[in-house]
C-alpha cells in the first residue's frame, strides 16, 4: 500500500508512506524520506500486535531527531576518521558531521534525502537513490538501491545494492532500533547473542583504536546469551562511549544461512534473529538517545532501544588490514549486503 501526507517533507512535497503485510499479520511501514522504517508491528500468539520500532509520534518529529532512527545511512556508515581516506595515493576529504570525523555519510548523508520508489507491492518496497560525484566528498556517480521485503514467515530482510563511476568506500545499513518490549522499557534487560568472537575497541570519539580484541574474559562475551545489563559498563571501553557502541567481527563472516545475533524480549515472548552478509554488527545500546522524540509522546531516555547494524568496520577505508572483505567499491563491481531480522513468539 502506497500513501502521500498532506504534510510537507523538508523539500514541500508530500511524503510517501509504504506499507507492507504479511500473510501472519504483521505489518512494515516505511517512508521515502531516507528510506526510514517507521514501524515493524509483529504478532503474538494472544492475539496482540507488538510495536518492536523506536520512532516519533509525528512525521515532522523525525526531522528533529539525530539518532538516525530507522534511518537508511551511506554513502558510509559508521565512521570515518578525520574525514579522509586514500585509494591508489589519491586523498580524498570528506564533509565532518561529527567533530573532526564523518558519521553515517556526512551532515546530508542518505537518511535526509528524498528516495525515489522503484517498484513497490504489499510485500515489498525498492527505494533507489542516486548520489553524484563529489557528494559529502565521495568520489564517483553512485547508484544505489535498497530493497525491503517482508516475507510471511516474518522476516524482514533488506538487500542493499550499488554500484559507482569511481572507486569509492559503501558500505551501507538500516539504523534501525528495536525494544521487543514494544514499550519505552530499559532495553539492556533483554537478553542477546552475538556470535562473534572479536570485538573492536575505541576511543571516546568512536574511532576504533588499532586492533581487534578477542571478546573472551570480557564483557564482550556474549557467544553465550545473557542479560545486556549483565556486564553492563564494566569495563574502560564501554565507559568510554557510556555502554555499548562497538563492532563486533561475526563468526558467520558473510555467511547469510548462519545467524549473526539472537535478541530476546524482557518478557520472553518475542525473539528476533539476524542474518547478514556484512562482516560485522555494530552493537549500540543507544547510549544517547536521551531527548528524542518518541512515538507515544514525550522523549525517549537512553537505553530504551538498540541497534545491530550490519556492515564494515568503522574507519575501514584507513584500516585495509583488517580480516574482512575490501570496502572499496569499484566500476564494474556491485556492491551487495543482504540483513535479515526474523521475528518469533514465543
Amino acid at each position: 500500500m502506497l500513501n502521500e501526507t498532506s504534510r510537507p517533507a523538508p523539500d514541500g512535497r508530500p511524503y510517501r508512506i509504504c506499507t507492507l503485510r504479511n500473510s501472519a499479520g504483521m505489518v512494515v511501514s516505511m517512508m521515502d524520506w531516507g528510506a526510514t522504517l517507521l514501524s515493524c508491528r509483529v504478532p503474538l500468539h494472544d492475539g496482540s500486535v507488538r510495536e518492536t520500532l523506536l520512532g516519533c509520534r509525528e512525521l515532522e518529529d523525525w526531522h528533529r531527531q539525530n539518532a538516525f532512527l530507522g534511518a537508511t545511512v551511506g554513502r558510509y556508515a559508521n565512521r570515518i576518521a578525520n574525514s579522509r581516506f586514500t585509494i591508489d595515493g589519491q586523498t580524498f576529504h570528506l564533509t565532518p558531521s561529527q567533530g573532526a570525523h564523518q558519521l553515517h555519510g556526512g551532515p546530508q548523508g542518505f537518511d535526509k534525502r528524498r528516495w525515489r520508489i522503484g517498484r513497490q507491492s504489499d510485500s515489498e518496497v525498492a527505494w533507489l537513490l542516486d548520489s553524484p560525484d563529489g557528494d559529502q566528498g565521495f568520489p564517483g556517480n553512485c547508484r544505489i538501491t535498497a530493497l525491503y521485503a517482508l516475507t510471511d514467515d516474518n522476516r524482514l530482510v533488506a538487500t542493499f545494492r550499488a554500484q559507482t563511476d569511481k572507486p569509492c568506500p559503501v558500505n551501507l545499513t538500516s539504523h534501525a532500533y528495536f525494544n521487543l518490549d514494544g514499550a519505552r522499557t530499559d532495553v539492556r534487560n533483554h537478553r542477546l547473542q552475538l556470535l562473534a568472537d572479536a570485538y573492536l575497541p575505541v576511543e571516546e570519539d568512536g574511532i576504533p583504536l588499532a586492533s581487534l580484541r578477542p571478546v573472551a574474559g570480557t564483557g564482550f562475551d556474549f557467544l553465550t546469551p545473557k542479560p545486556i545489563a549483565q556486564d553492563f559498563l564494566a569495563d574502560d571501553d564501554q565507559k568510554k562511549v557510556r555502554g555499548y557502541d562497538h563492532a563486533f567481527l561475526l563468526q558467520a563472516a558473510g555467511d547469510v544461512t548462519q545467524p549473526a545475533a539472537n535478541l530476546w524480549s524482557a518478557d520472553g515472548r518475542l525473539q528476533m534473529t539476524v542474518y547478514t552478509s556484512a562482516p560485522a554488527l555494530q552493537f549500540y545500546t543507544g547510549n544517547f538517545l536521551d531527548g528524542t522524540p518518541a512515538r507515544d509522546q514525550g522523549e525517549y531516555r537512553a537505553y530504551q532501544g538498540l541497534a545491530l547494524e550490519s556492515e564494515f568496520l568503522p574507519d575501514s577505508p584507513n584500516r585495509p588490514q583488517w580480516p574482512q572483505p575490501d570496502c572499496i567499491l569499484r566500476p564494474g563491481q556491485e556492491y551487495v549486503s543482504i540483513t535479515t531480522y526474523q521475528f518469533q513468539a514465543l
